[in-house]
């Protein structure tokens, strides 16, 4: 049998962040996935979707390393613009802006957009190349048997590992969550998020923009310019009836459509990648921490792509996670580091996925009254500046 400190089951971006993390620790790390690297977005099951790493999480990828390996990929978000477009108009028409300013608030940007695929390629070649770590691609860890002072895990392949913690960062269907017997919370939306690449003729100037009518928001956030176009990466929420029309669409359909739902702001859009879709839910935990098992990412907490919440959310995790083993090196995974570590971020992460739970209900309105109520109430939260401010603060992470 096999020993490393932790083994991280999951390499996907927040299983490669703390399988890194944990090693520029000190620990021994075995990290394994069954998920093959994608080199380009044009690559079968590339992940065509972004992340925008708000400040905590940018500081933390650069405090261990991370980070100077994607700067050079990603895009400031300066501005936070929200539009509502909730009119009876057809096609819809933007009849109310809102702009959240960074600099109200900090010297920095609200974050920095980078390309998943790119995060999961570079990261996977950081991870690969550390010494602390050993990475198994195309392999899962299947079996999880625990006691008060060690974890045993069998993968596919047939390896067996001793070690002290296990981080369970293997996505939404937990295999080890499961084996370890803790239960979750489930709430489905009807909707399904369109994720995609798209050039346009005006630039985006930082702005990352979200328009809301009805089914879910419209979310153009700023990428690096592609063939000198600028370019932005869109999330499109709508219900499941209306994203599997967009889907069967032709891309020449398909770019009228979205054009007219983006209320024109950017000019005609044209698409540079496939489009891919995930269905919209949110889920939660009951707790963080079983024997020797911790819950990270989507093992841990789903939430529907609002305000940037997810992998920020994760990050979180494993910040919070390192630096509880950083301070009891020699038993990390012990009974009463875990629970301290469910005890420090139980509560925010229910109450985030709580908010944003609402607030893609608001999003996905259709009757007119409805509609016309949440326009009223962005515009009341906007004009009062001491809102205005904790509101942009909070969507930070600021504690």
């Amino acid at each position: 049998m096999k020993t490393c400190d932790v083994l991280v089951s999951g390499g996907g971006i927040a299983g490669l962040t703390a399988a890194y993390a944990f090693a520029q620790s000190g620990f021994s790390v075995v990290c394994v996935d069954p998920t093959p690297l994608a080199a380009t977005r044009e690559d079968h099951g590339a992940d065509l979707r972004t992340t925008a790493f708000l400040q905590p999480s940018q500081a933390f990828l650069n405090d261990i390393g991370l980070w100077s390996l994607v700067a050079e990929h990603s895009s400031a978000l300066e501005v936070m613009r929200i539009i509502d477009a909730g009119g009876p108009e057809v096609p819809p028409v933007a009849r109310l802006q809102k702009d959240f300013v960074a600099k109200d608030v900090s010297d920095l940007p609200f974050g920095w957009n980078v390309p998943n695929y790119i995060l999961r390629k570079t990261f996977a070649q950081a991870v690969d190349a550390h010494p602390n770590i050993t990475f198994l691609l195309g392999v899962t860890a299947e079996k999880l048997f625990t006691r008060l002072t060690e974890a045993r895990v069998t993968l596919s392949n047939g390896d067996k590992y001793r070690c002290k913690l296990v981080v369970a960062a293997d996505g939404r269907n937990s295999t080890m969550r499961t084996q370890s017997g803790i239960s979750v919370t489930t709430n489905q939306f009807g909707q399904k998020a369109l994720a995609f690449a798209v050039s346009h003729a005006i630039p985006h100037e930082n702005v990352s923009t979200e328009i809301h009518r009805k089914g879910g928001p419209f979310t153009l956030v700023p990428l690096p310019d592609h063939k000198d176009q600028p370019s932005s990466a869109i999330v499109w929420m709508e219900t499941n009836m209306q994203a599997d029309r967009l889907l069967a669409m032709s891309p020449s359909d398909f770019e009228t459509e979205m054009t007219a739902r983006s209320c024109g702001i950017f000019g005609k859009l044209s698409l540079l990648t496939n489009r891919s879709a995930w269905p919209m839910m949110t889920q939660i935990a009951e707790r963080l921490n079983g024997q020797r098992l911790a819950l990270i990412a989507e093992a841990a907490h789903v939430v529907p792509p609002i305000g940037a919440q997810g992998l920020n959310m994760s990050l979180g995790d494993i910040r919070a996670l390192v630096e509880l083993a950083q301070k009891a090196p020699h038993d990390i995974g012990a009974e009463t580091m875990l629970e301290t570590y469910n005890k420090s971020r139980i509560g925010d992460i229910r109450t985030r996925v709580k908010g944003i739970s609402l607030l893609n209900q608001a999003s996905m309105a259709e009757h007119q009254t409805l509609r016309d109520l949440r326009a009223m109430g962005l515009e009341t939260l906007y004009a009062l500046p001491p809102v205005r401010k904790t509101l942009m603060k909070m969507g930070l992470g600021s504690r």
